[in-house]
């Protein structure tokens, strides 16, 4: 099964007061193992960057100023998504702006019912707890030491190992690996496939061990399993 794991990064939390979205990244699972292939894009969002998302992500006006508008990269997109579902972190949030971009872009919407929201999951797993994403690697230990700010791309990275666990852990990959013997993570399985051929072993009990447990009946007061 193909699904795709991504997050975006705005200027700000609603798309209906001004804001846009200004990176997406998307990487892809099959059967629940990293495949390597992504889509990666940051956008002009024809607007100034408030400080405080700045604050959040990192990414300025300057470095914006260059980048082409989501109109430009649309199609390459949607061609990467495909119609496998897609699976966000309160992925409500992003499905809007990226709905309110491909709207604005004469492209239809991504539909909801492919939408999979890891906080959603994450709470009837972990009622009570914390839901952040940080909060969630730290509960499975995945390393985010690399993570200084919130990119895109690196969020869907560790959203990937955080869905798998969501989802049960890494045994639910096995029927894949069964087929590859390798994952593009880098782990390895290794599959014997020289064994040979054994007859099974006969179970049927011999003259004298029938013999042996007949004397050993003798042994038991009204043994049930002589009756």
């Amino acid at each position: 099964m193909r699904e795709i794991i991504f997050d975006t990064e705005t200027t700000g939390f609603d798309p209906r007061n001004g804001d846009r979205m200004v990176e997406i990244g998307c990487i892809e699972m099959v059967n629940r193992v990293l495949t390597g292939k992504a889509y990666h894009a940051y956008f002009n969002p024809e607007r100034t960057m408030p400080a405080e998302a700045e604050a959040v992500h990192g990414l300025s006006d300057a470095f914006l100023a260059d980048k082409p508008l989501f109109a430009q990269s649309a199609q390459d997109f949607l061609d990467f998504i495909g119609d496998a579902p897609m699976i966000a972190h309160n992925a409500k949030f992003d499905f809007n702006f990226i709905n309110f971009e491909l709207e604005r872009c004469g492209h239809p919407h991504v539909d909801l019912v492919r939408m999979v929201d890891t906080m959603e999951l994450a709470k009837v797993r972990h009622p009570g707890a914390k839901l952040t994403l940080d909060a969630l690697c730290s509960r499975y230990g995945i390393d985010r030491s690399h993570r200084t700010k919130h990119g895109a791309l690196l969020d869907a990275e560790l959203l990937a190992q955080v869905y798998v666990e969501l989802r049960g852990g890494r045994q639910i990959g096995l029927e894949l690996l069964a087929e590859t013997a390798e994952v593009t993570t880098g782990a390895r399985i290794l599959i014997r496939k020289d064994r040979p051929f054994r007859q099974p072993r006969p179970h049927a009990a011999t003259e004298e061990e029938l013999l042996i447990h007949a004397e050993f009946l003798k042994s038991v007061d009204a043994p049930l399993w002589g009756a």
